[in-house]
């Protein structure tokens, strides 16, 4: 299936966490020939001001609090990126889960909800590359511990909320987002700037999907394509899967910083995803890792690559 942005203009669309690294390249592309309006908390100084400033209307909720009075309700489509990482189990789950329930509630004329989820609800035993019926589990606990917990309770939450709403739905298992707005191989080049070691688990290679904001911008109006009732859930991710100690090498190899590697049981161990659903029911990646990581650092850093 090829579908490009441009299959959705004129539209009304809401995006949910409108100040993160994910959605802001989303508001950004989609602002051009449709009418945006971000949701967040605003909270950070100028955060308000930037979605703004890339043609979108704001608006400020906390999902936790299901106080949706004067939100409009009249939305085409919900693209739903918000997450909340504080580590209070009540919180989080309040947000993550009870929130995404009450949102489509309000929102229940779209023609179509996206659920962005995570490749942080499986179960990380093995290291066979992920299909959407495997088992779930507390994945991220590590680092995160209300991170994996959440995410599986907001995907049951969603579940019913199609159903009971007749709300067209798409749960998507994102993978590891990255771009010229930053993402984790990004953080891992400042850390490698910085001299600071990067934790990978001692049971690697640690495998994931990194999938480019060009490709999950491009995917959208296919994902939304693929909503039903029930929802559908599908993996989304790169379609050629790889490592953090390949883009660690990669990252070496364009600017001569060296990545120091430091093997621990004490982080996340990778999450490689089957995409074979996704290449069926929505099409590949067309950006190679290698060149948009590549990108990335001559967008965010040039000063750093190599002569």
């Amino acid at each position: 299936m090829n579908a490009t942005v441009a299959e959705l203009s004129g539209q009304r669309i809401l995006v949910t966490g409108a100040t993160s690294q994910v959605a802001l390249p989303v508001i950004e592309r989609l602002s051009q020939n449709n009418e945006v309006h971000g949701l967040a908390r605003f909270t950070g100084e100028g955060s308000r001001e930037k979605v703004e400033a890339l043609g979108a209307s704001t608006l400020a909720v906390d999902l936790a609090s299901g106080e949706f009075d004067g939100i409009p309700q009249n939305f085409d489509y919900v693209l739903h990126f918000a997450v909340v990482k504080s580590g209070d189990f009540e919180y989080d789950l309040r947000a993550n889960a009870e929130g995404v329930g009450l949102l489509m509630a309000h929102c229940r004329a779209a023609r179509a909800f996206l659920h962005c989820s995570t490749a942080g609800v499986y179960h990380d035993e093995g290291s066979e590359a992920l299909k959407e019926t495997d088992p779930l589990g507390d994945n991220h606990r590590v680092m995160m511990p209300t991170y994996s917990i959440s995410k599986i309770a907001a995907e049951s939450v969603v579940r019913t909320s199609a159903r009971l709403f007749d709300l067209p739905t798409i749960i998507a298992r994102f993978s590891v987002p990255y771009g010229n707005n930053g993402g984790w191989p990004w953080y891992h080049l400042m850390m490698m700037k910085a001299g600071v070691s990067i934790p990978v688990h001692s049971d690697g290679p640690s495998f994931y999907n990194l999938i480019h904001e060009d490709d999950y911008i491009r995917m959208i109006p296919a994902l939304l394509g693929a909503a039903s009732t029930p929802a559908t859930t599908l993996n989304w991710g790169g379609s050629e899967p790889t490592s953090i100690e390949e883009w660690c090498a990669y990252l070496g190899q364009l600017t001569g910083l060296d990545a120091k590697l430091a093997p621990t049981q004490k982080t996340l161990k990778g999450i490689q995803l089957d995409p074979a659903q996704m290449h069926e029911r929505v099409g590949k990646t067309e950006v190679a890792w290698r060149d948009g990581i590549r990108r990335m650092v001559e967008a965010r850093n040039p000063e750093l690559l190599k002569p």
